[in-house]
């Protein structure tokens, strides 16, 4: 199953078990009525900034939008995977492992091109993201404070804040993403 199936199979589950109808769906998230009803149909590919929408208005974590079920032992193979795209293409996001509420955290795996970015909307209040550089240069703004990471460089921070990802170096950088979700 491609990725814009999962995410409108999800998508349409998470609100009819919330018991919303699009309009409020539309409200809590701020994503309009047509293009949520869009989603649901699988008729579009939303793009991350409008996933994490969703997420944020729904009170889920972004994996449960974008990742079937898993098995009790999952291998993930890169070939198979459709990566999340942002930022022309620059920015790709490969959700690995999605959110289960016995381990609160999910992964990703992200490729930045040179001069890729993304700015990321606050995420859910507690949530924490581990971010580590395996190559490339990256800069990562969280709450206005920037921080240079490369190579082997990790970061740890709290999410619900405005933070980017920027590619600042000549080669793509690759990083390895987790995001970790307190109980509320």
């Amino acid at each position: 199953m491609d990725v814009t199936s999962v995410v409108s199979v999800n998508i349409k589950s998470i609100r009819e078990q919330k018991k919303l109808t699009l309009d409020a769906a539309a409200e809590l998230t701020g994503v309009s009525r047509s293009m949520l009803a869009q989603i649901e149909k699988g008729d579009v590919n939303p793009t991350i900034s409008v996933l994490w929408k969703i997420a944020n208005g729904y009170k889920v974590s972004f994996t449960s939008l974008v990742e079937k079920k898993a098995d009790e032992v999952s291998v993930i193979r890169l070939t198979e995977q459709t990566p999340l795209k942002e930022d022309d293409g620059k920015y790709l996001n490969y959700p690995i492992f999605a959110f289960d509420e016995k381990t609160l955290f999910e992964t990703y795996r992200i490729v930045i091109k040179p001069e890729g970015m993304l700015s990321a909307q606050p995420h859910l209040n507690g949530s924490e993201e581990y971010i580590t550089v395996f190559s490339g240069e990256v800069e990562i703004v969280v709450a206005g404070e920037s921080f240079y990471l490369t190579k082997g460089d990790s970061i740890r921070f709290l999410a619900n804040v405005p933070h980017t990802y920027h590619n600042v170096g000549n080669e793509t950088a690759e990083l390895s993403m987790l995001i970790f979700y307190h109980k509320q």
